[in-house]
């Protein structure tokens, strides 16, 4: 969801500031866009597809997200000269870090978790395991998390109509694609009304 309006949020100011400056702005251009596909593959059978989600085991879903971070990393790497993807992959690899030096999930703190759901909800998770087979995260006290401020540890305010939890990975990678699409591939054609 951080993601998404990083996108969004990117985009518009990358075209407005772009129409205020008198200039075309264009989406950047990538190098391998091909990785961006191919790593989130893995997510979305591991994670989205309920029939293939059904199918893998724990320890495949975890190879599965743990591929695909890698792959992502990839991506970025091979389009770091472009603004805001060293910050992005900053954020890649925070989170990669955490999901690495917690068991293969990325961890979900009970006291974030206590925020997001209701406390009969929450009885009801096992912690040290994953919260369900379409969750990336396992539920862990936070005395347990390894790199506990790399977690996802934040939620999103309650008078959002959604809520999830975000880790300062996901703030970084957030941060950089709405530098990347804000300053975007501007042109000298003006503008003409």
């Amino acid at each position: 969801m951080v993601l998404l309006t990083a996108i969004a949020a990117g985009t518009l100011a990358g075209w407005g500031y772009a129409r205020w400056s008198g200039v075309t702005w264009q989406p950047p251009v990538f190098r391998a866009t091909w990785l961006v596909a191919l790593g989130f593959l893995p997510q979305l059978m591991a994670f989205y597809l309920p029939y293939t989600r059904r199918l893998l085991s724990d320890e495949l879903a975890s190879v599965s997200l743990i591929c695909s971070q890698l792959i992502l990393l990839v991506f970025t790497f091979a389009n770091l000269r472009l603004p805001g993807m060293p910050v992005l992959m900053l954020g890649l690899g925070c989170n990669l870090g955490v999901i690495l030096a917690n068991g293969g999930f990325m961890p979900l703190p009970v006291e974030a978790a206590a925020r997001l759901v209701d406390q009969t909800t929450l009885n009801s998770l096992a912690v040290g395991e994953r919260i369900s087979s379409a969750s990336k995260d396992v539920l862990l006290p936070e005395a347990k998390i390894i790199l506990p401020w790399l977690a996802d540890r934040f939620v999103a305010p309650p008078f959002l109509p959604y809520r999830f939890a975000f880790s300062l990975g996901d703030v970084f990678v957030a941060a950089g694609t709405f530098w990347l699409l804000l300053v975007g591939q501007p042109t000298a054609t003006k503008i003409t009304n």
